[in-house]
C-alpha cells in the first residue's frame, strides 16, 4: 500500500483569497460573515452570509472557458492553481502524466435559475448559452478544471452534502493508496448566492442574530441558534510518497486516515452512533489510539442538536481527556460542501506555524459541550502532529480524516 502525501493546497475563503491572508486570519480568530440586504429583499428569515468576492477571471482564461464555469467552479479554479502551484507542478507536467480529480459539489443553482428565468422571458431554449448547461451540472467543477489543466486521471465529482469535500479527499487517499492513481487534485466547493439557500434558510436552520454578524457563528455555544451559511474552494494536492520524493516535491503532511458511516436514521437531524464509528474507524485505519491525536477540527455549524450530538460523539470515543478542539465554521461560518477539504486546509497551516485556532463565539458551554477542551482563544506556541477533522452531512453521510506531519 503507497503512502498518502500532501505536496501543496490552495483556498479561496470568506476569511481570504489565498494561504497567507487565511492563516493570518486564523491565527487572529477573525470572522468572515456578514449581513446581506438582497436576502432580506427576497423574504429570507435570515440575511447572515459569509462575504466573499468573486475572482475575476477575465485575462487569465479564454471567454470559451469562463462562459461555461459556475460561481463555485471560479473559487476552485484560483484554489487549484495556488495549490498546483505550491506542488510544482506546471501545464508541461500536466500534459505528460495523469493527474486526476475529485472534488466535493452538492448544488449549482444559480446557474439553474438563471436559465429557468430567462427561458421564461424568451420563450426560446437557443438563447440560454452555450454554458448554461456546463454551469448547472453538479460536476460543473470538475468538468471545468478537468478541461482547464487538461487532467487525464480520474475526473469525479463527489456529491455527498456538507461531507463532500472531506470524502472527495479520502476517496484520493484510497485510490493512492491501492496504486490506482500517483496524483489527484482534491478538495470542495461551495457556491455563496441567495439563490441556492433559500430552502436551507426555510428550515429555519440559519443563525437570526443579525444585529451582530460577526458573534452569529457560535459552535458549541449554549445560546448559539443556528449556523450561517458560506462558501468558496479550497484544494488540496494528494500524491504518492514515491512520486513525491521521485520529483522532489515540498511534503507537507501524510494522510494517515479515513473513516465513514452513515447514520442509517433522520434525514437532517443527526444522531451519536454515525459519527462516533467514523471517528472510530478513522483512528482504526491510521493505527492510532485516541490519545495520540492533538487537535481536532470540528464539523460543529452551531445549529442546537447538530454540535450537541458531535461533542456526545468525541466524548464516547476520546472519554473525559480530549484534545484542543475548534470549529473554524465559527470564523468563517458553514462553507458546506467545501468545508470537508478547507478544513483540512486551515488545520495544516495550524500545524505548520505550531497554534490552535480559537473557537469564536464560544462563551458559555452547554452540558455536553462543557466535557471538551475547547480553545476560546489562539493557543499559541502548541505542537500539533497529528490532527482529525469531522464532516456530516444531510442524509446521515459521515466523513473523518487524520493527517500527520512530516517530519
Amino acid at each position: 500500500m503507497n503512502r498518502v502525501v500532501i505536496t501543496g493546497m490552495g483556498i479561496y475563503s470568506t476569511i481570504g483569497k489565498n494561504i497567507e491572508e487565511v492563516n493570518n486570519s486564523l491565527y487572529n480568530g477573525k470572522s468572515g460573515i456578514g449581513f446581506e440586504q438582497l436576502r432580506k429583499d427576497m423574504g429570507f428569515r435570515s440575511a447572515l452570509t459569509g462575504i466573499i468576492e468573486r475572482p475575476n477571471l477575465k485575462g487569465e482564461l479564454k471567454r470559451r472557458q469562463r462562459v461555461g464555469m459556475a460561481e463555485e467552479g471560479e473559487y476552485a479554479y484560483v484554489a487549484t492553481v495556488e495549490a498546483l502551484k505550491q506542488a510544482k507542478i506546471d501545464d508541461d507536467f500536466l500534459e505528460r502524466f495523469d493527474v486526476g480529480i475529485l472534488y466535493g459539489n452538492d448544488s449549482s443553482a444559480r446557474a439553474v435559475v438563471n436559465s429557468h428565468d430567462l427561458l421564461k422571458e424568451k420563450k426560446d431554449t437557443a438563447l440560454l448559452g452555450s454554458g448554461a448547461i456546463f454551469q448547472s451540472m453538479n460536476s460543473t467543477i470538475t468538468m471545468n478544471l478537468s478541461t482547464i489543466f487538461k487532467l487525464k486521471g480520474i475526473n469525479l465529482t463527489v456529491s455527498a452534502a456538507c461531507a463532500s469535500g472531506s470524502h472527495a479527499i479520502g476517496m484520493g487517499y484510497h485510490f493512492i493508496k491501492s496504486g490506482l492513481q500517483d496524483i489527484i487534485i482534491c478538495g470542495g466547493g461551495q457556491e455563496i448566492n441567495a439563490h441556492s439557500m433559500g430552502s436551507f434558510d426555510g428550515l429555519s436552520a440559519f443563525s437570526i442574530r443579525e444585529d451582530q454578524p460577526q458573534k452569529a457563528s457560535r459552535p458549541f455555544d449554549r445560546d448559539r441558534d443556528g449556523l450561517v451559511p458560506s462558501g468558496g474552494g479550497a484544494t488540496i494536492i494528494l500524491e504518492s510518497y514515491e512520486s513525491a520524493v521521485k520529483r522532489g516535491a515540498n511534503i507537507i503532511a501524510e494522510v494517515i486516515g479515513y473513516g465513514f458511516s452513515s447514520n442509517g436514521d433522520h434525514i437532517s437531524v443527526p444522531n451519536v452512533e454515525g459519527p462516533a464509528k467514523s471517528l472510530e474507524m478513522a483512528l482504526r485505519d491510521a493505527q492510532l489510539k485516541s490519545n495520540q491525536i492533538d487537535y481536532i477540527n470540528a464539523h460543529a455549524t452551531a445549529t442546537p442538536v447538530g454540535d450537541l450530538n458531535e461533542a456526545q460523539a468525541i466524548s464516547k470515543v476520546f472519554g473525559e481527556k480530549t484534545p484542543y478542539i475548534s470549529s473554524t465554521k465559527s470564523m468563517t461560518g458553514h462553507e458546506m460542501w467545501m468545508g470537508g477539504a478547507s478544513e483540512i486546509v486551515y488545520s495544516i497551516l495550524m500545524m505548520q506555524n505550531s497554534y490552535v485556532a480559537p473557537n469564536i463565539n464560544f462563551e458559555n458551554p452547554d452540558e455536553f459541550s462543557a466535557k471538551l477542551n475547547i480553545a476560546t482563544e489562539t493557543i499559541k506556541n502548541h505542537n500539533i502532529d497529528i490532527f482529525l477533522s469531522n464532516s456530516f452531512g444531510f442524509g446521515g453521510t459521515n466523513s473523518s480524516l487524520i493527517v500527520k506531519k512530516i517530519k
